[in-house]
């Protein structure tokens, strides 16, 4: 054998070896089970549809003064030499990490109520990408792997900024509640009216102190209402920036989700601020296996932005679903679980069971898809209409994309979502005029 074809052979053994470790070394999935990878790749001519979130080509000859207004500016260019960073009236130098504050309201008391906001500058130009969570006070996986993320990062080698707000909604958090005092959903009130409600306030103030200062947003949640996520990025795939920075979390779930006008997610991108949503675990507890798989997919993320320097060895495909469907019971009783999340399922598969406790009458809940366990709610007592399960339909990406344009209306099957939740704990939700009822 000749020196040239042995060379060909130990190349060959080296590229083998490191996929394999890759797979174990770098997965983000908490689940054992197989991957139903459905291509992310969207036909050009769906994707080439004029369609930039960095213009606005609505014309307007009055200020806006309605909550579904996004302000009508546009994200500061990526900086191309190191410099201070000004926010929240402070300036941060580069290779510097600062702990600073914004004022998200006043308590019944009167006393400020003050978040703190982590902000690491780098000691290199680069991208600022914001990490927010707990928008809804009782999710706190997002809350411990921002605190973690942050806190780990070494300003004097990071190209640019990583700003991170672990407890946005602290009136929530601290009276353990989804919500603000008043019974509001906050991601609902984006970006927020200065003039408006306390929920409205308090939105137009965080995202004009501190969204309008990010290049990248990443907003963390979790199931809500005894549920369980499977981590999972929401992302509107329609959108060729959001579609591009979503490429750059590894191997994690994607379900494309166009996005509510007035979640966080929504305002942003409209504003021409790329933004997700990342989905992982259920509320009320910290789950340190889904704490680990959001880590592991923001250093994934920070590394392909080119933020850190770290070898990147993620060679596994990244599953998108463009499509999903909640599972709804049709008698009340407890559930019982067949499934676990993450497992694939075959249209017409046994998910769970619903057993009334005074007269044992069983009934078995089938999947009408094929698809992926990507949520499902915890063990417990269900009324009829009460969403029991969620599957990624395994389907048709041209199919699905058309039936889910940007900005369009969800299938009424389809309603429930984590980023606000549904109102299945006796609370209502306010009409979207109700800053003039309230």
């Amino acid at each position: 054998m000749n020196s040239r074809v042995c060379k060909h052979f130990i190349f060959l053994l080296l590229v083998s070896g490191h996929a394999f470790l890759t797979r174990y070394v770098l997965a983000t999935e908490v689940v054992d089970s197989e991957e139903a990878i459905i291509t992310p790749e969207i036909p050009a001519d769906i994707t080439e549809r004029n369609y930039s979130i960095y213009s606005d080509s609505r014309e307007s000859t009055t200020a806006p003064d309605r909550d579904d207004e996004t302000p009508s500016f546009q994200p500061s260019p990526i900086p191309t030499e190191a410099e201070p960073l000004k926010i929240l009236g402070e300036y941060v130098q580069p290779g510097h990490f600062r702990v600073l504050n914004w004022v998200s309201g006043q308590s019944f008391s009167g006393r400020t109520v003050k978040p703190p906001v982590l902000v690491v500058r780098g000691s290199n130009p680069g991208p600022v990408l914001c990490l927010v969570a707990a928008i809804h006070g009782d999710e706190l996986n997002g809350i411990e792997i921002v605190r973690r993320v942050v806190r780990g990062l070494d300003a004097g080698e990071l190209n640019g900024t990583v700003i991170g707000v672990p407890i946005v909604n602290l009136f929530g958090f601290t009276g353990n509640s989804r919500y603000l005092p008043d019974r509001r959903d906050l991601n609902r009130y984006f970006p927020g009216n200065v003039t408006g409600s306390a929920a409205s306030r308090i939105a137009h103030r965080f995202f004009n102190q501190i969204i309008r200062h990010c290049h990248y947003v990443v907003d963390f949640h979790t199931g809500s209402f005894k549920r369980n996520n499977l981590p999972q990025l929401r992302a509107d795939m329609n959108n060729p920036q959001v579609r591009e920075f979503v490429a750059h979390f590894g191997s994690t779930v994607v379900l494309h989700k166009p996005g509510h006008g007035k979640t966080l997610r929504a305002a942003a991108t409209q504003a021409g601020i790329p933004t997700v949503v990342f989905e992982l675990g259920q509320p009320g507890s910290v789950q340190e296996s889904y704490v680990k798989a959001g880590m592991k997919a923001l250093d994934a993320l920070l590394a392909n932005l080119e933020m850190v320097e770290r070898l990147r060895l993620w060679f596994e495909p990244q599953p998108v679903y463009y499509s999903s469907r909640w599972i709804r019971v049709n008698n009340g009783g407890i559930l019982f679980s067949e499934v676990k999340i993450g497992d694939e399922v075959p249209a017409g598969g046994l998910l769970g069971h619903i057993i009334n406790p005074l007269t044992s009458v069983e009934t078995e809940i089938h999947s009408p898809v094929n698809g992926r366990v990507l949520g499902m709610a915890l063990n417990q007592f269900m009324l009829p209409g009460y969403a029991a399960f969620h599957i990624g339909v395994a389907a048709d990406t041209r199919t699905l994309i058309e039936q889910q344009p940007s900005g369009g209306e969800e299938d009424a099957n389809d309603i429930l979502d984590d980023e606000y939740g549904e109102a299945e704990d006796g609370f209502e939700k306010m009409p979207d005029h109700e800053e003039e009822l309230h």
